[in-house]
């Protein structure tokens, strides 16, 4: 399969975990199994296979910005670093309905939190920080 075929499939699996986070955050077959789990899983093993492909022959590295350049040159390589955002930041997504719910958090509160962590990963995570420290110290000031 070609890189751009599995960039575009891979860029639609997450959407259905994104919905269910968004929509369904009750649900608990979505927000336990299938937006923490089994999409990142899936999400995994299609980068681990790349990985396995094309970071033996690879040139550059990790050592300075230049390297990773050159390292992302490489489609698969590249490919392979946008499903590994893909799959994390679903993951801390799937965190952050999670915690919220277990810490009473109304959903509709973390909603802006969800769709920025999708859309700039650890911008909507430290969002989501910043919201729950507020939530605790607010609690505790009500106590």
């Amino acid at each position: 399969m070609d890189t751009e075929t599995l960039f575009s499939i891979c860029s639609v699996l997450v959407a259905p975990g994104w919905a269910l986070l968004v929509f369904a955050p009750g649900w608990k077959l979505g927000a336990r199994i299938i937006a923490p789990f089994v999409i990142p899983v899936v999400l995994g093993l299609t980068y681990a296979t790349l990985i396995v492909m094309a970071l033996p022959s690879a040139e550059g590295g990790f050592s300075s910005l230049a390297d990773v350049r050159v390292l992302f040159a490489d489609d698969k390589l590249l490919l392979a670093g946008w499903i590994h955002y893909l799959a994390f930041d679903l993951f801390i997504g799937s965190w952050e309905v999670r915690d919220a719910r277990a810490r009473g958090i109304p959903h509709v509160a973390i909603v802006p939190f969800l769709l920025a962590t999708f859309l700039l990963g650890p911008v909507g995570l430290v969002g989501y920080l910043a919201l729950r420290a507020g939530v605790s110290r607010k609690a505790a000031h009500a106590a």
